[in-house]
């Protein structure tokens, strides 16, 4: 392997970080969601780089099944998020507080 494999966990875990500060600070429904898609894929990282470490092709075979449901969440995440927009006319978090008494 050309990166040494605690390159590429730090990297995964960077990722991983980003894509929760992107939750956290943000209020924006479509940022919320790209976090998410940005920490699945830090997870992505740090299975095809043990796959690799360990030489086992069942982490990139993971992985594939990682993206078909990312796509999956995207499709039924954007398709909320319309729904959402046209109720409320506003994509930010604190207006959807239908769960709180």
């Amino acid at each position: 392997m050309i990166v040494l494999y605690g390159h590429v966990l730090v990297l995964a875990g960077m990722t991983f970080f980003l894509g929760l500060v992107c939750i956290l600070v943000r209020r924006n429904l479509i940022m919320t969601l790209i976090g998410v898609e940005i920490m699945m894929n830090a997870g992505a990282i740090a299975f095809v780089g043990a796959s690799l470490k360990w030489h086992v092709l069942d982490g990139q075979i993971f992985v594939l099944f990682l993206f078909g449901v990312a796509a999956a969440e995207v499709a039924v995440g954007m398709a909320l998020l319309v729904t959402a927009h046209r109720q409320a006319d506003s994509l930010d978090s604190e207006t959807f507080n239908l769960l709180k008494w």
